[in-house]
């Protein structure tokens, strides 16, 4: 095996971990909100678990990564983290949670799997050796399809609002932007430490935006903390992972991985949210986003 195939491997098997990481968020938020006794409409509770969520995030790897622990930007880096963790982080999920409280959860599941169409234009745009050809295409199309498919069975209206899934565009565009920055803020700088500062510095900005709006204030119980730290162990496991395979690889080739994570997020509702089945257009979708990736991917790996 050559060392080219063999980075591929390891390529793939980093971005699909990081796309089981996190799927596995969608059953955790779910039952953590349910046990903070947070509703669909508490926005700025949202905001603030959100914020501490990543505060453990990035307070995880500066004491566990070495990585994380001996970088120190420099002023010309250091903006760069600070508006990676503007848009990633901050800007992204405020938009997020207020477009996804005035829609439903089928179209935000759509809305924000072509997110990855965003990354694949940025990245036509930005980078000269990573166009737009016919096995994207494919790909895409056969992920995005599997998005489809896996809510037919709950139906999909066609209705828009700006507060609504306009919101969610804004949401995946400034997500797609700040996919862009991390791959290039990680070529001068450990993925790790890229991770970090970012969940670092955008979970001040949630914090800030979500305390001042809070009526009920957040009630942890036991489960729920267990919850937040797995939470937070998956937010910088993932990020980390995913700027690391963006380091050394293409961003518009690898974010078809990212079809994966609605779909995993399905499944792992199904094994542990009662009342949450695993459909046969569920299955399906699977399947195709696997086709897009072995597409996208065939004679690189």
């Amino acid at each position: 095996m050559s060392n080219r195939t063999g980075n591929s491997y390891y390529m793939a098997l980093m971005a699909i971990t990081a796309s089981l990481l996190w799927g596995s968020a969608f059953p955790v938020l779910k039952i953590s909100f349910s046990e903070l006794d947070i509703t669909p409409g508490d926005i700025s509770e949202k905001l603030v678990f959100a914020g501490i969520r990543f505060l453990g995030a990035g307070l995880m790897l500066f004491l566990f990564s070495p990585a994380t622990r001996k970088v120190m930007p420099k002023k010309r880096e250091f903006y760069g983290l600070f508006m990676l963790g503007l848009l990633q982080t901050a800007i992204q999920y405020t938009l997020f949670y207020n477009g996804l409280s005035n829609t439903t959860g089928v179209k935000a599941s759509i809305i924000i799997s072509s997110g990855n169409f965003f990354v694949v234009l940025l990245a036509h745009f930005v980078y000269r050796d990573d166009r737009i050809n016919w096995k994207k295409a494919i790909g895409l199309t056969a992920g995005f399809s599997g998005v489809l498919i896996a809510n037919l069975n709950n139906g999909v209206d066609f209705g828009f609002t700006l507060s609504g899934e306009g919101l969610l565009i804004l949401s995946t565009l400034v997500g797609a932007i700040g996919t862009i920055l991390a791959k290039q803020l990680s070529i001068g700088i450990n993925p790790f430490a890229v991770s970090g500062w970012q969940m670092l510095l955008g979970s001040f900005f949630l914090i800030g935006i979500g305390f001042p709006g809070m009526e009920n204030g957040l009630h942890f119980t036991a489960l729920a903390v267990v919850l937040l730290i797995y939470s937070s162990f998956l937010s910088a496991a993932a990020f980390s992972l995913w700027y690391t395979v963006l380091k050394y690889s293409k961003a518009g080739e690898v974010t078809i991985y990212r079809f994966i994570i609605p779909l995993s997020g399905a499944l792992f509702s199904a094994l542990f949210i009662p009342g949450e089945t695993i459909t046969l257009y569920t299955l399906l979708a699977l399947v195709l986003a696997v086709i897009g990736i072995i597409v996208v991917n065939y004679r690189r790996v």
